[in-house]
């Protein structure tokens, strides 16, 4: 039945041809009459391909055999027939260029029933034809015969014994030949070989132990079933989210620096650009000043000019207010967006991301109102009130000059009409230099303190109105993600395992 599925096994993989797989098959035997061991048994060396078989299969085996053999924890078991010379032996030439100090090889001479009448291979089997670290071992298998005949491996090994023990060449060589002598001597040796290298393969163990460990402390436990747990859970991810958000904006982390740019860089360059020198243009402030006051000349100073000229021109700082406004809004949704990336334990749950994303989303949209509000607002409070104590400080003399040769609707001279524009200008850049230090002190009080302060509590409004299934459904994880927990918390315990069986070998050397 063993017979049977392997071969069933080797036509599932190869067909029913003569080729070959590099692909294992595994069989563990269980008996109280074998010796514990791990056996590998490769294909023959071959030199030529037979009909079914590609030209490369030479090769092909070669190269499978030599992946197993070049391993340095593996112990060869270099067979070669007794009828044949030892010096073309395809097995002992790998084995010398893959173990050329021996300490793993072992020579197998098999089939010495079958040498011709009067020879032997004691020159073999002693060392002196061909010498190894570890002695030769002779045995005697089955016969194709016996095979056929379906002859047991109890009454082989009988066999065996009787063999060498009724031998005149090799009978005083009994104990030390046959089957079940290699089994054990290679049982021995990898006991010992296994034992030499206990403090390497512990030392990998723990290593491999801490490392998976850690890969799961980064892949993050299982999610919890219990619906309190799961909430707990998310709340404290939203924590350590805000956290790393935080930081970005105090400076622990890049990117918060970029809002002071907006202020020290941007909204200056925007006041200087506005249009104000076209505002001012003496053909403007003509027509504002004869416009002013309608049918009704001024008496001492164009008041309703010099107004409707201030108010025009601060109109125009609404532009560089909301765009201010809107730069640190467009700075801080890519800092949130960042500092999800960022929050390692958020990485196993993209619904879990998604949501945090779209609540922080309506958070900011909300800030960015109220600091248009406020910075408009501010705007306006310059134009609504003007600061008497600036006109105050002007000059009493107006110089006021009537145009002799104006109509009535220039009443002034060109020098008027530049002063009144150079006033008004004096007035606005005060106001420029008053709204580019208050412009800023709105955003962050508005905007960035409230995002520090309120993003937090903004997501722990709207997980809590979520229950039962809806939490469940923020912690689904990425199917690959929980894939690769399972297949590292497998190998931890095989791991966890291994290490209990070397310290107790460990303990009983």
């Amino acid at each position: 039945m063993v017979r049977k599925e392997i071969q069933d096994e080797t036509d599932r993989l190869t067909g029913k041809s003569k080729q070959i797989s590099p692909v294992p098959i595994h069989l563990s035997i269980y008996s109280p009459n074998v010796v514990n061991l791990t056996l590998i048994d490769l294909p023959g060396l071959t030199k030529v391909a037979v009909e079914g078989q590609p030209e490369s299969i030479v090769q092909d085996i070669e190269n499978m055999v030599r992946s197993y053999v070049e391993k340095p924890n593996c112990i060869i078991l270099a067979i070669t027939p007794a009828n044949q010379d030892v010096a073309t032996s395809d097995a002992i030439k790998i084995a010398r260029e893959v173990d050329p100090s021996g300490e793993r090889t072992f020579g197998v001479l098999t089939k010495l029933d079958l040498m011709d009448r009067g020879t032997n291979a004691l020159d073999v089997l002693e060392g002196r034809s061909y010498r190894l670290q570890h002695p030769w071992v002779g045995t005697v298998n089955r016969s194709q015969a016996d095979i056929n005949k379906n002859v047991n491996m109890i009454a082989a090994r009988q066999r065996e014994r009787e063999f060498f023990a009724t031998s005149p060449d090799y009978g005083r060589l009994t104990s030390k030949m046959g089957s079940e002598y290699l089994a054990k001597l290679l049982s021995k040796h990898l006991e010992s070989a296994i034992k030499s290298r206990i403090p390497g393969i512990a030392l990998l163990i723990n290593r491999s132990i801490d490392e998976l460990e850690a890969e799961l402390d980064h892949l993050g436990r299982p999610v919890p079933i219990d619906a309190g747990a799961q909430l707990y859970t998310i709340l404290e991810l939203c924590r350590i989210f805000d956290q790393i958000f935080k930081e970005h904006l105090d400076g622990g982390r890049p990117g918060g620096d970029r809002i002071y740019g907006v202020f020290d860089h941007q909204l200056p360059a925007a006041l200087r650009k506005l249009p104000l020198d076209r505002h001012l243009s003496l053909q403007n402030v003509r027509k504002v000043v004869s416009e002013a006051d309608g049918y009704q000349p001024h008496l001492i100073a164009p008041e309703q000019a010099y107004r409707r000229l201030i108010e025009g021109a601060l109109n125009y700082f609404r532009g560089p207010a909301e765009a201010s406004v809107d730069a640190v809004h467009f700075i801080l949704k890519e800092l949130v967006r960042r500092s999800i990336g960022e929050t390692q334990e958020l990485r196993r749950f993209p619904t879990l991301q998604a949501e945090i994303a779209t609540a922080t989303t309506e958070a900011l949209e909300r800030f960015r109102e109220d600091s248009k509000k406020t910075t408009l607002r501010m705007v306006e409070m310059e134009s609504s009130y003007l600061t008497l104590d600036f006109f105050r400080k002007l000059p009493l003399k107006m110089e006021m000059e009537v145009n002799p040769s104006g109509s009535s609707a220039d009443r002034y001279t060109e020098g008027n009409y530049h002063r009144i524009g150079s006033n008004v200008s004096s007035y606005v850049k005060m106001v420029s230099e008053t709204l580019k230090n208050t412009i800023p002190k709105a955003v962050v009080h508005c905007q960035v303190r409230k995002a520090k302060r309120c993003l937090l509590d903004h997501l722990y409004i709207q997980v809590g109105k979520k229950e039962g299934k809806q939490l469940s459904e923020l912690l689904d994880e990425n199917p690959a993600l929980m894939e690769r927990r399972q297949q590292r918390a497998k190998r931890l315990e095989l791991y966890k395992s291994a290490r209990d069986e070397i310290d107790s070998v460990s303990w009983s050397r």
